[in-house]
């Protein structure tokens, strides 16, 4: 259960700095969840300022070695946190009033920081239950981390759609960012069995080359993605009244990029396809014609 939380003007200052963390680095997400009242609203900001504490970890890291690093400080740091020992740092005493307040679970926290080590330890999945695994992980891990807050009754429940939910827009992720991932980062998370099937090589994703087998690959993959997102329409019923607005919201524009990646003609590698700042109003008019029909 959500518990009052007592102001003060510096743990505001703490969350107006977990704020400004989720504003630069995704203003879809930012754009959904502002939409929660205040105290919800903040919380989902300490949440996103801690993993992208965890993903910038690796991916700012330059050797293997300062990667390895950098991962053992903050499970450190997290188990510091979890013994009520935590940093004197802005996100971490945000995310120590967020505890305070809501039923939490320290485990989703410690999964995030293993799928930032499955980055660390990066190999090309093979099938697409390794692509989902790891999806759970880096992303299914924060559907987990948001639902005592989103769904304060109901929340344990709602772990396999909040799961789900985190997986559909990891899988979304993976497919806007091909070209990136390969070109800068040399990672493919394609499976490499759907790739091998159709006859794709990573000769050809270094190349950009959009042809029928790409597709083919590619529409795999966001179907099942669609299809999550479809399910997880079902249980938003469940979750609290303040917050199944956002929450629709999220997932919508989310799916969005989707048909963005479609538009431009699967180019991944060229361009970075997101859903517009037009097409989330149109998104924000529909999801408010649906609630209004409630």
């Amino acid at each position: 259960m959500e518990k009052e939380r007592i102001y003060s003007s510096s743990i505001e200052q703490d969350y107006a700095y977990c704020e400004e963390i989720i504003k630069e680095h995704s203003k879809s997400f930012y754009f959904a969840f502002s939409k929660l009242p205040k105290e919800k609203a903040q919380a989902v900001y300490a949440i996103y300022a801690f993993c992208r504490l965890a993903d910038d970890s690796i991916d700012e890291a330059e050797t293997k070695a300062e990667q390895a690093k950098a991962l053992d400080i903050l499970n450190h740091q997290l188990k510091q946190f979890e013994l009520g020992n935590e940093m004197n740092h802005p996100i971490w005493r945000a995310l120590r009033d967020v505890f305070d307040r809501y039923d939490m679970s320290i485990e989703p926290f410690y999964d995030q920081l293993q799928g930032q080590a499955m980055d660390y330890h990066f190999e090309q999945p093979h099938t697409m239950k390794e692509v989902e695994d790891y999806s759970y992980y880096v992303a299914g891990s924060v559907g987990l981390m948001l639902l005592p807050i989103i769904a304060t009754k109901n929340h344990h429940q709602l772990e396999e759609p909040a799961v789900a939910l985190g997986v559909a827009m990891q899988l979304t992720n993976i497919l806007r960012d091909i070209g990136e991932d390969c070109r800068e980062i040399n990672r493919v998370y394609l499976p490499a069995s759907l790739m091998e099937k159709v006859g794709y090589s990573v000769e050809y994703l270094r190349q950009g080359r959009v042809n029928e087998p790409f597709i083919v690959i590619w529409e795999s993959i966001a179907v099942r993605a669609e299809q999550l997102f479809l399910d997880f329409r079902h249980v938003l019923h469940l979750f609290d009244a303040d917050s199944q607005f956002p929450v629709a919201l999220s997932s919508k524009i989310y799916a969005g990029i989707l048909d963005a990646v479609r538009e431009n003609n699967y180019d991944c590698f060229n361009r970075r396809n997101k859903t517009s700042f037009l097409k989330k109003m149109c998104i924000l008019s529909e999801v408010k014609r649906e609630f209004s029909k409630i």
